[in-house]
């Protein structure tokens, strides 16, 4: 289905219109001393809450509810030194000078759900073997390929060997829901795929029941013998309902209690004129919208192409539109990220400020002096759909036509990692930990395959042309944080000058909640997910 902004706006304003069928019951009281908080995401259904399996971010709800992590972040911040990182499973952890080795001491007598024992060493290290294991394909892999063993000499002591020096591993891929601990006796005895809908952890929730209906979704009762500070609240249900104005009308009407907000112009301020007393819960800086161009297609082969393409894109424009969730980026690591450009710092050559009189220069000196055409994929999630339509109408300024096809956001990821589209969008949350992005993205190893094996490299960056490989090699084996930060920069501003990846916007993911609802603490940053233990009705 091919659609512009014009349609997509009249769609959502059809959307919004319909809330006020909801007018009536907004406020609708909440029966005290109700045991079972419910939460509603904008998806089909559940995919997995196989903690390396999940490939839709808000399954982690559950995941992060029904697990526990050897480390955590504060409630609920990115933390601004090591200093910050939460004990969780690990009681303490140390390093070697290199910051190749890391120790942990591990939590005693912490048990797993359903009489599946203590949680030890030997789970931890089972834990990490199957998320380095390359057979498996799961799609987290690049987290983890800085491991190269796990050694557990002890029952509550296990160590990570890892191939370069990482001062900042724990706050890395240990503190993210992909490092939640698994139960080794629960997933051999179950197996891989059956794990992922009756899951075994030690969190302060146990997995009661997985619905087949997708409005019912997942159920958890709160674990009786949790190690630290009980549930808040007796029952958590986690919801599924795509559509938009039904989860809209469902908070509104008092039916669920939070719900995902939408990310799309001019909803948050509906939402607000409906009901005042809302509260809008955004986690800064979320998750990094970022494009990038297959350079095995023509003409986005040519440099001069994709340079015009990035001058031609207004940031500002994007991110006043999806207000109060989307914030301007200037590198491919946020602004608040160690080392991340702002706008002060960012290198002129590459900040790519709107200039579309620029961006038609470049493409007459290609050779498209009367513009071009091509066609490009995106989902039909909010965000991606509100994003790439404000760009196919700034596209159209320099005689560029972007012919969008909009798709399911499950098949459209699954066409992506195919190496299929020709402007890929990705929208990931990722730790602070500043070599995170480049390895995701611009690593050769990490080249989209077409049988869908590959990784999230969707510009062919190091195999088309050449990439920043060596550079990358340099920053992930430098044990300094200062010389690492330096490395980092220079490969972005590489990068960005070979403009085979556009960093858009950070877009914080947003939680609408009732005022009767209390979390415990406040939202500042961190993942697009957090812990629900503490939240009670008020």
């Amino acid at each position: 289905m091919q659609v512009n902004r014009r349609t997509f706006m009249g769609g959502t304003a059809a959307t919004l219109s319909s809330l006020a069928l909801a007018s009536a019951f907004t406020g609708k009281a909440f029966a005290q001393g109700a045991d079972t908080l419910r939460i509603a995401f904008s998806a089909r259904g559940l995919r997995s809450i196989d903690p390396q399996d999940s490939v839709q971010g808000v399954d982690a709800w559950a995941i992060i509810a029904i697990h526990d992590k050897l480390v955590d972040l504060p409630r609920w911040h990115f933390p601004k030194t090591m200093d910050e990182l939460v004990p969780r499973l690990a009681l303490s952890w140390t390093s070697t000078p290199d910051a190749k080795k890391w120790t942990f001491k591990l939590r005693e007598g912490v048990k797993f759900h359903k009489n599946y024992g203590e949680m030890t060493s030997e789970d931890v290290k089972y834990t990490f073997d199957r998320a380095i294991d390359p057979k498996r394909g799961n799609g987290v892999l690049a987290k983890f390929t800085n491991i190269t063993s796990i050694d557990a000499p002890s029952p509550y002591e296990v160590t990570f060997n890892l191939k370069d020096p990482d001062p900042l591993f724990p706050l890395g891929v240990l503190s993210d829901n992909d490092g939640c601990i698994m139960s080794k006796k629960a997933v051999e005895e179950k197996g891989d795929k059956p794990i992922g809908t009756d899951p075994i952890g030690t969190g302060v929730y146990v997995c009661e029941t997985v619905a087949t209906d997708p409005g019912q979704g997942v159920t958890l009762t709160a674990n009786p013998d949790y190690w630290d500070t009980k549930a808040a609240t007796p029952k958590l249900q986690c919801l599924y309902i795509s559509d938009t104005t039904a989860r809209t009308l469902a908070l509104l009407s008092g039916d669920v209690h939070m719900i995902e907000g939408v990310r799309a112009p001019g909803w948050a301020d509906s939402m607000k004129q409906r009901d005042a007393t809302l509260i809008f819960d955004v986690v800064s800086p979320g998750s990094f919208f970022t494009i990038q161009v297959n350079t095995t297609k023509k003409p986005f082969d040519d440099v001069r192409v994709r340079q015009a393409l990035f001058y031609a894109i207004d940031r500002d424009e994007i991110t006043k539109s999806l207000a109060p969730v989307s914030k301007r980026t200037y590198g491919l690591n946020p602004p608040s990220f160690p080392g991340g450009f702002t706008d002060a710092t960012v290198p002129k050559e590459i900040a790519y400020n709107y200039d579309p009189e620029k961006a038609k220069a470049l493409l007459a000196e290609a050779g498209f002096k009367d513009g071009l055409s091509f066609k490009a994929d995106t989902s039909q999630r909010e965000d991606f759909q509100s994003i790439m339509l404000i760009i196919q109408d700034q596209l159209r300024r320099i005689g560029v036509d972007m012919q969008l096809n909009i798709k399911d956001h499950t098949a459209f990821h699954g066409d992506q990692y195919k190496g299929t589209n020709t402007l890929s969008q990705q929208s990931m949350a990722l730790p602070p930990v500043p070599t995170q992005v480049l390895v995701t993205y611009l690593a050769a190893k990490e080249e989209v395959k077409s049988d869908g094996s590959g990784g999230r490299n969707m510009s062919h960056y190091g195999v088309a042309i050449p990439g920043v490989d060596d550079l990358l090699a340099k920053a992930l084996g430098e044990a300094d944080l200062n010389k690492r930060l330096e490395l980092v920069q220079q490969i972005e501003v590489k990068a960005l000058t070979d403009a085979v990846i556009f960093p858009v916007a950070t877009n914080g993911f947003l939680i609408v909640r009732s005022p009767k609802v209390d979390l415990g603490f406040p939202v500042e940053s961190g993942y697009v997910n957090w812990p629900l233990s503490q939240a009670k009705f008020v």
